[in-house]
């Protein structure tokens, strides 16, 4: 099953189960989100990387132009590991790390949660690639890709034990919008993915595909 029949699935089945005033509020949450312009001035293909530094879950300082000395980067912004769209990506991507490293290329997840969080998160799912925390969203915000929780969704958030202030440690809803880049080893950006439904994520044979385009040697 790919990774958009997975999400779609997991979204049929979760509002089903959700009452009728719920799944209402999620409606006009969801109409709210896809009407607004969140996201207008996010990079795209073409532009160039912004440059960052970002503690990854052991406090470790990564910087992205360092990584990029390497070879390809792909910056994957999530959500955070509560997120269950989140979670079924990460396990997508963390199949397809070994044919990402073949290809010279390193794959970066990125949040807003506080760093023992993003610990926990690649704890939980044991993930092989590096997780940043990028904590009041600052990096999402040079992205052009920040975004709030409707407010009429947050106390179903709640409900839901999603404490996104918790998780993130400031007073704030905001999130990244789910996005994926990939980034040359030049700093520009070869592919761009930005979704304002965060129940929809790039299926990581993509990716694949634009890795493999790309000349590493140059």
């Amino acid at each position: 099953m790919s990774l958009s029949e997975q999400t779609k699935k997991m979204t049929e089945e979760f509002i089903a189960s959700q009452p009728e005033d719920a799944q209402a509020t999620i409606q006009q949450g969801f109409e709210f989100i896809m009407s607004s312009d969140f996201g207008i001035n996010a990079l795209g293909e073409g532009d160039q990387a912004t440059n960052f530094k970002l503690p990854n879950a052991q406090g470790v300082t990564t910087q992205l132009s360092v990584l990029l000395k390497q070879g390809p980067v792909i910056l994957n912004f999530y959500r955070g590991g509560w997120c269950p769209y989140c979670n079924l990506e990460f396990k997508a991507l963390n199949d397809i790390v070994p044919q990402i490293r073949e290809l010279g290329a390193k794959l970066v997840g990125i949040s807003p949660e506080l760093p023992d969080n993003s610990l926990t998160t690649v704890e939980k799912h044991q993930l092989q690639f590096e997780v940043l925390s990028d904590v009041g969203n600052q990096v999402a915000r040079q992205y052009g890709i920040v975004m709030d929780v409707p407010a009429a969704m947050r106390p179903l958030y709640l409900q839901w034990g999603l404490d996104v202030p918790q998780a993130n440690g400031d007073d704030t809803w905001e999130l990244p919008i789910p996005a994926t880049y990939v980034i040359n080893s030049d700093g520009r950006i070869t592919m761009a993915y930005v979704n304002k439904n965060y129940t929809e994520r790039l299926e990581p044979s993509e990716i694949i595909t634009i890795l493999q385009s790309l000349d590493v040697t140059a």
